[in-house]
């Protein structure tokens, strides 16, 4: 078998055994690798309605068959679990050397299963795997673990460790690696803790075999040159991704006090060109030729230090909680990344603790901008001290607790909190968050682009269409691959490159008809697996599931080129159905009989019907 290692590596961490696994070849076609692999894995290895902190709940982390080799932005991997903040699919992607062991391990997965009754440290080599103490890196932040980690072991290893807040199970704790790499954001470094892993040290020996090698660096050479010789290449490495900070005040997408509005009096504060003027160095994932990573060395009146920022944390820690200007943005996200905190989820609970307290629908006092008393939360936060052990369960949990309007102004879908744009105005945004295959996130399909260019408040048929296509493309491809989008999203690099690399590296002929089938299997799939996990834990599926918060439909923002606009709530919905009808779902979002059987899901369609879905 070449591109793919066709096995995987089984730990029980509760018995301190292990086991390889094969992985027949028909699954590794079917489903690619990465987000592919990891939800075929959960489908067949997990008891139907699992608690996501049972030792029962698996954790995946898996690479795909590009993954690894001299080609753009291949330095990426896929976490992935049942997830404790929202009961259903969770999964993150993350640039870091670990992918590359991984693969150098000859797996194209490791799976996790039990409890240890101790925290570890695991150490997987070529040679040997190792269970060893970890008690002396329990209660120590992610970076901390990282720097004993890499004394000991050296610096050619792979490490994913997780801060005091997967310990604690905060559940939007994330799996972090290489001081400020952070993946996972419905709560895979909180199931990692749950089963008592500080760390994961991975050793490979060997480079993964493709199908035709001399091809394959051609193409991946051809690529890189694509990267480098495009039109905003230059730019991008001035920026980055924080140049959306301006382009998304200019088009009233900033989020801002907890998404109430879509501009911010002092984004030039926190902007692109600001943190030009702050930056010390970049960084890249593995095998990337376009670094992302910005690190800037901040200083404010009560610490200094540094921090790798992108524009989803500047926004979620800036504007959405009105905190201005960088250096302060920074702080609060050098104590996220060490203590292994979600930034997303973390902005939005911050924002709806701001404006509960605004409300007085809470007796705590936090004001807009109180950049200390944020300091203050996020360590409750993390180690869920008074308010804070509330506030660690995520802001659909804390709304409902609360009540009354408290809902409305609570951003997520299906329990993960919303990413940075403000969708008032921006319905295929807003349809991409909905139907986000792990909640409210924007990886999938970064559709606030169709707005702005296509026209806002359109509801455009077209608009649904183009949503599909994204996430066919981004959710689909990118993350069972598993490479990073940015080459072809930022930069606008051939997206043929890509079934040409397949080829090359797997000797299959992926054509585009065949990738868009897969891409559908996977969506389905993790749709399915939503469904069987919310039924048999009682709860009725329907499209209300699906909606995105009713602040965008109820309340319109008031400033802004787009003063007085907000969502219409019924030609949404028909959007929403027109999506189903295109991805073969009911009117409820559930698949139909005839799609899985399309799809070769009929182990689906058995599942299903046996925990009572009746399949349309």
């Amino acid at each position: 078998m070449k591109g793919w290692s066709g096995r995987f590596l089984y730990l029980d961490v509760g018995r301190r055994e292990h086991k390889i696994v094969s992985i027949d070849h028909d699954t590794l076609i079917n489903f690619i690798g990465g987000r592919g692999l990891a939800i075929k894995l959960l489908w067949d290895l997990n008891p139907v309605g699992v608690d996501p902190f049972s030792p029962d709940n698996h954790l995946i982390f898996a690479v795909g068959p590009l993954t690894a080799y001299p080609l753009p932005s291949s330095g990426k991997m896929v976490v992935a679990s049942k997830s404790p903040l929202t009961y259903g699919y969770g999964d993150g992607n993350i640039g870091t050397k670990a992918a590359v062991e991984l693969r150098k391990l000859g797996y194209d997965a490791i799976v996790i299963r039990g409890r240890s009754d101790r925290p570890l440290v695991i150490y997987v080599s070529c040679e040997e795997i190792q269970y060893l103490d970890a008690e002396d890196l329990w209660g120590k932040t992610s970076h901390e673990t990282e720097e004993k980690l890499l004394k000991l072991y050296g610096k050619n290893v792979g490490i994913l460790s997780i801060g005091p807040a997967g310990e604690n199970l905060v559940r939007f704790a994330t799996v972090v690696s290489e001081f400020g790499r952070s993946g996972g954001r419905p709560g895979m470094g909180a199931v990692m803790g749950s089963k008592k892993i500080k760390a994961l040290v991975l050793k490979g020996c060997k480079d993964p075999e493709p199908f035709d090698r001399k091809e394959l660096m051609n193409v991946g050479m051809e690529a890189y040159n694509a990267v480098k010789n495009s039109h905003g290449y230059s730019f991008w490495m001035r920026q980055g991704t924080n140049a959306t900070i301006e382009w998304s005040q200019i088009n009233s997408v900033l989020p801002t006090y907890n998404f109430r509005e879509g501009v911010f009096d002092f984004y030039a504060g926190i902007d692109g060109y600001m943190l030009e003027s702050m930056r010390i160095s970049q960084k890249g994932c593995p095998l990337c030729n376009m670094p992302c990573g910005h690190i800037v060395r901040y200083v404010t009146d009560i610490a200094e230090g540094r921090a790798e920022l992108d524009y989803e944390n500047i926004a979620m820690l800036g504007s959405n909680l009105g905190i201005a200007p960088l250096n302060r943005v920074s702080r609060l996200n050098y104590l996220a990344d060490a203590y292994g905190l979600d930034t997303i989820s973390l902005g939005n609970v911050l924002g709806f603790t701001m404006e509960a307290s605004e409300k007085k629908l809470i007796d705590y006092k936090i004001e807009w901008g109180d950049y200390k008393e944020a300091i203050r939360l996020i360590e409750d936060i993390t180690y869920r001290r008074g308010i804070g052990d509330l506030l660690s369960h995520g802001v659909r949990y804390v709304s409902e607790k609360i009540g009354g309007e408290a809902k409305d102004f609570a951003m997520h879908v299906k329990g993960l909190e919303i990413s940075a744009y403000n969708c008032h105005t921006a319905e295929a945004m807003a349809l991409a968050y909905g139907t986000s295959p792990i909640g409210a996130h924007h990886k999938d399909a970064f559709a606030i682009t169709i707005d702005v260019r296509e026209g806002r408040l359109t509801y455009q048929p077209e608009k649904v269409e183009k949503v599909i296509w994204m996430q066919n493309i981004r959710g689909g491809m990118f993350e069972s691959i598993t490479t990073c989008r940015f080459p072809w999203v930022e930069l606008n690099i051939d997206l043929n490159y890509y079934p040409r690399l397949l080829k090359a590296a797997t000797g299959v002929d992926y054509t585009w008809d065949k990738i868009y089938e897969i891409a559908n299997r996977i969506y389905t799939l993790i749709r399915s697996f939503w469904i069987r996990e919310y039924i048999v834990n009682g709860y009725k599926w329907s499209i209300e599931i699906d909606m995105p918060p009713a602040r965008w439909f109820k309340e319109p923002m008031k400033k802004g080129p787009f003063a007085g606009a907000k969502l219409d709530v019924n030609r949404f919905i028909d959007m929403l159905r027109y999506y189903y009808k295109l991805r073969g779902w009911d009117e409820n979002g559930v698949p139909k009989r005839e799609t899985l059987r399309r799809l070769g899901l009929m182990f689906v369609e058995k599942d299903l019907e046996k925990i009572g879905v009746r399949l349309s």
